[in-house]
């Protein structure tokens, strides 16, 4: 491995241990936890997708007139995660993105999806970001965490991002 992500993988450890044994996790017992979690959670997964498309902005091509960016595998490997995330294949075999999906699954779970949908409103409508984001339809800790991922997008610096990304939305045991 890579000596500069072994370095970083240490100095992270001790954050990346508290979120993997977070109580939170040990505290769900009931349909209404998840409902709950799952109407706090589903920020989380907008954000991702949206630090995924600062990332494909950023190290791959999606203007006119197409151009070469970057580092081919590294083009690669944000655009087969931007296909799979933005067109996976639900139960049904229709294609819809991970968002969508956790929607549905939120819908199925019977949890609300109304202050999410009231943001993808506020975002079409051309709000300022960080004024929805302290609206008071938003949960208040997951508007914080918005918030500190586009601070760190308005940085427009592609290695904080793919850290933020890579370190800290995926899988945190591996």
């Amino acid at each position: 491995m890579n000596p500069n992500i072994e370095k970083l993988q240490s100095a992270i450890a001790q954050d990346r241990e508290a979120l993997i044994s977070h109580p939170l996790y040990a505290s769900i017992h009931s349909i209404s936890d998840i409902q709950s979690f799952m109407e706090h959670h589903v920020f989380a997964v907008w954000d991702f997708m949206s630090l995924l498309k600062y990332l494909q902005i950023t190290l791959t091509c999606t203007s006119i007139p197409w151009m070469p960016v970057g580092n081919a595998n590294t083009r690669f490997l944000i655009n087969e995660i931007v296909t799979g995330e933005e067109s996976d294949v639900d139960n049904l075999g229709q294609r819809m993105s991970h968002f969508e999906l956790y929607l549905t699954a939120m819908q199925q779970a019977g949890a609300s999806t109304a202050s999410v949908e009231r943001l993808i409103e506020e975002v079409k409508a051309g709000r300022e970001l960080s004024a929805t984001f302290s609206s008071s339809f938003i949960p208040v800790s997951a508007g914080k965490f918005l918030a500190n991922t586009f601070d760190v997008i308005e940085t427009n610096q592609a290695h904080l991002m793919a850290a933020v990304f890579t370190f800290g939305r995926e899988d945190l045991r591996s």
